[in-house]
């Protein structure tokens, strides 16, 4: 018979096989089909991502920005309106003509009073955990935001409708559209960490399939041994074997897609790392949906046939049970050195932010991590073949992996690579952050929260009696209150410009070193910034720039100002600029200057700074309230960090959810073993410890050298990038700790079916 008949006649044994062929049959389809859905939801994360976008910069506030009111002009402030550790989108809209804009999710902007609010928020808004955010967003709730307008279904957000907004205030703008400015592309770093998090995502998954492919292939070989019995050569037996792989692969398909259905009608319930979207936007590319629908049957079937090469399958039985041959290390060594030769050439070239080639380093992280699946084997057999001696279980477990070090090393195949591209992406991401982080000086020992109100501020005027209000609040204190202007050497056009920050004594010994303070006294902090400015000199507060804004107060600096360091550590990163005490400043400088207050929170006060965001946007909805923190991610950065991470959890539920039918596959093939090995008078404790022990040592080796090539190839991402090479330990060990943890939780969830299998009913046959 031709190669095409003999894959017909194992197709209609996979599917007419009797029990034995339609368990292996399930077992491959389920495998394959968790891999499958997992390739078609990283597929669509793209596609995803993009739609998230595309709808982020269809409601941009930049591009559509325009200094004159007219008929099609909006005014739109940017409030800040998060409630306890959920972030909130605000905006309040007030239109200035008939044909402003309405942004999209809507079909006409609320009016005074109303709110258009999201799906979610509006669940929160209703439901009892959202009573202090009711009094903060006063309205009636007028309509919901569509999908057009939202990032994910998950997105707080609320438009606010207004007649108090005024132009000229640092946070109203005026649109005469809604659209985005040009978005920022990724640099060379960025970039690096996609195509990295993209192999080191998917190449897992491909392992995970290749090893499904070949559930149950003992028991299979041996009912091949029948066929040659009745005359069919070797090669006809391979792609009868190659025939049934083919069916449980496209079983595996069809699974797989329903799989990817489902989670898709499922999008709106998961959120993984702050990222959600909608069903709408999980769409994978179509030339990927019919690479993955070619590439998946036939990788089963060439992987079939390369695994038969190695088994001589007569008439009356399998050639496996006897000693193997020892495997060969030299061509295993081939796959990683062809990756390091690949990724060599792009050392440095992000040091000035040049660009990599895509090609070279997409295939060189492949190739290394698939090198960990060639080298584990051969590793697993070397080690195992020198061990023995020990307790009972010990002895069963070391036999066993003697006798089959190949099946052992492809179950923990998927765990070993996962871990490995996950330790070189966290020490890139590790080292990348720093890159991407900005250090704000902030102290949060001293101060949990910032507000921020602008000289245009209808509360501004009532700075002092606003923190008298919040300073009565239990469990708020106003650790530090300061004012802010500038300040410049001509009413017009200033050819300098310098910032002035004033506050009492004890306030400014918090930013700065004082040798002595009373009210009335200046200071100059020491930097280049106050190199020019003169004691004793009369300049203009709040100068008129290019917009002709300013009103140009006029001050002169008082004569003794002293120059004083700045004080490390403080509660904001205080520039070279003036220093003064109220006392200083003329009384004009109240109208242009903005506050700033520092609040210390008691943690054990519960909602203390809900308490504390109400009466301030009850003052002015537009009042800027910030969480004080140590240090600012770059947004970009902070996405790709959170999808990294999001894309992993989605890996590891997978790797546990095949490992798990990996381990109750071999314990079935064994089932007639270990009950006899049970009427015998062999304990079942010992059983159960000789399979946690075949699990472990196969693990642990898998474990190092995971580490090792992953620390390898993190240390190749961190030269290409231009960072410093060092041993990320927590990295390691997070990692490491996970994939240990993944098999650990396998092993235990394999245990009752191990129970089962151990009973005398598995002596029977047929």
């Amino acid at each position: 018979m031709s190669a095409l008949d003999d894959l017909r006649l194992g197709a209609r044994f996979a599917v007419s096989g009797g029990r034995e062929g339609w368990i292996r049959t399930i077992l491959t389809a389920v495998g394959v089909g968790l891999g499958v859905s997992l390739l078609l939801i990283t597929a669509a994360i793209p596609n995803a991502l993009a739609a998230r976008d595309e709808r982020g910069y269809a409601r941009g506030e930049f591009a559509g920005r325009t200094d004159t009111a007219g008929r099609n002009t909006l005014l739109l402030g940017i409030a800040q309106a998060d409630f306890r550790d959920l972030s909130i989108r605000g905006r309040l809209v007030q239109a200035e003509g008939p044909d402003a804009p309405v942004p999209p999710g809507l079909t006409a902007l609320p009016g005074p009073g109303e709110l258009a609010v999201s799906p979610e928020l509006r669940k929160l808004l209703d439901s009892d955990a959202g009573a202090l955010l009711r009094e903060r967003l006063k309205g009636t709730v007028t309509a919901v935001i569509s999908d057009e307008g939202l990032l994910g279904p998950h997105e707080l957000s609320y438009f606010q409708g207004t007649d108090r907004l005024v132009a000229g205030r640092g946070e109203v703008v005026r649109l005469d559209a809604f659209e985005g400015a040009s978005r920022e592309g990724l640099d060379s770093t960025m970039m690096l960490l996609v195509l990295v998090a993209l192999v080191v995502l998917l190449v897992p998954v491909a392992v995970l399939i290749a090893a499904a492919v070949r559930f149950g292939g003992e028991r299979r070989d041996r009912r091949l041994a029948a066929l040659r019995l009745v005359g069919a050569d070797a090669r006809s037996t391979r792609w009868v074997a190659a025939g049934e792989t083919f069916v449980g692969a496209l079983g595996g398909l069809l699974l797989g897609g329903g799989l990817f259905f489902l989670a898709r009608s499922m999008a709106r319930l998961i959120t993984l790392e702050s990222i959600s979207v909608f069903p709408s936007d999980l769409v994978p590319a179509p030339w990927l949906v019919l690479l993955i629908c070619g590439a998946v049957p036939a990788s089963a079937v060439l992987v079939t046939l390369l695994a038969l090469r190695g088994v001589v399958i007569e008439p009356l039985g399998v050639v496996r049970t006897a000693k193997p041959v020892r495997r060969r290390l030299w061509w295993r060594l081939l796959l990683p050195a062809a990756g390091l030769a690949l990724l060599v050439p792009q050392i440095r070239r992000g040091d000035a932010g040049g660009n990599f080639d895509q090609f070279p380093v997409v295939g060189g992280t492949a190739l290394l991590l698939i090198g960990v699946t060639a080298l584990l084997p051969w590793v697993v057999e070397s080690v195992v073949s020198r061990l023995g001696r020990g307790p009972l279980s010990w002895q069963l477990a070391i036999r066993r992996l003697q006798l089959s070090s190949g099946t052992a090393a492809r179950a923990v195949n998927g765990i070993a690579v996962a871990v490995a591209g996950a330790i070189a992406l966290q020490m890139l991401l590790g080292s990348a952050s720093g890159r991407y982080t900005t250090d704000t000086s902030a102290d949060k020992a001293r101060a949990d929260v910032t507000v921020a109100i602008d000289a245009a501020s209808p509360a501004a005027p009532r700075a002092d009696r606003l923190a008298e209000q919040l300073a009565a609040i239990p469990g708020v204190r106003v650790a530090l209150r300061l004012t802010d202007t500038t300040v410049g050497d001509a009413p017009k056009e200033s050819q300098r410009i310098n910032n002035v920050t004033v506050g009492d004594c004890p306030a400014l010994r918090q930013i700065a070193e004082l040798p002595s303070c009373r009210d009335g006294d200046a200071f100059l902090a020491a930097g280049e910034g106050t190199a020019g400015i003169t004691p004793g000199k009369r300049y203009y507060l709040d100068p008129e720039e290019g917009t002709g804004q300013g009103r140009a107060v006029p001050w002169t600096l008082p004569a003794g100002a002293a120059t004083v360091p700045v004080r490390a550590g403080g509660l904001r990163d205080q520039s070279a600029g003036i220093l003064a005490t109220p006392g200083a400043m003329p009384a004009a400088a109240a109208a242009v200057s903005s506050h700033s207050m520092y609040l210390k929170v008691d943690p054990a006060a519960v909602d203390a700074t809900e308490h504390a965001r109400n009466a301030l946007a009850a003052a002015d909805p537009l009042i800027q309230v910030y969480g004080v923190a140590a240090e600012r991610v770059n947004d970009r950065f902070d996405q790709i960090r959170r999808a990294v991470l999001a894309g992993s959890t989605c890996v590891l539920l997978l790797i546990g959810a095949s490992l798990l039918i990996s381990q109750l596959e071999q314990l079935r093939e064994r089932r007639k073993l270990l009950a006899a090995l049970v009427a015998f008078g062999t304990r079942r404790t010992t059983l159960g410890w000789s399979v946690l022990w075949q699990s472990a040592l196969p693990v642990g080796l898998g474990l190092l050298l995971a580490v090792a090539v992953g620390y390898g190839l993190g240390a190749v991402l961190l030269l290409m990038t231009g960072f410093r090479v060092g041993i990320d330990w927590n990295a390691i060990g997070a990692m490491s700790g996970l994939g240990a943890g993944v098999v650990l939780l396998v092993t235990l969830l394999s245990m009752p079916a191990l129970w089962r299998l151990m009973r005398p009913e598995g002596l029977r046959t047929e």
